[in-house]
């Protein structure tokens, strides 16, 4: 089988968030942001996964689209974890450039499944 590049690069990404969350829960005794965070990081490979076996062009479209706002919200949980001292600089740069990463690809995706017959 092929090597999908999305599929690895998204579950990568996935496993950094996890270990996030698992700091903000243990040292930082934050609950909210760090399940907010969880939950859209992760969504976004779960739906490149799940488009993998869409019924149609339309529904995996779909599901990348849905991949691809998913990773936008968390550019915004990252940036709010930054911005309210809950991450250092450095740990928020680099996670954002690898959901950024994401991002790029994910927006390929969807161009090309909407010009592909």
């Amino acid at each position: 089988m092929k090597e999908n590049p999305l599929k690895n690069q998204s579950y990568a990404f996935a496993i950094r968030v996890v270990k996030l969350s698992q700091y903000l829960q243990s040292e930082q005794k934050d609950y909210i942001l760090s399940k907010q965070v969880l939950r859209s990081s992760t969504a976004i490979g779960a739906l490149i996964h799940e488009a993998e076996f869409g019924q149609s062009r339309a529904d995996f479209t779909s599901k990348m689209n849905i991949s691809l706002k998913e990773s936008n919200e968390t550019q915004y949980w990252l940036s709010l974890l930054k911005d309210t001292g809950y991450i250092k600089e450095e740990h928020f740069s680099s996670m954002l450039d690898d959901c950024k990463q994401l991002t790029a690809m994910l927006v390929a995706t969807v161009k090309t499944s909407k010009i592909t017959p």
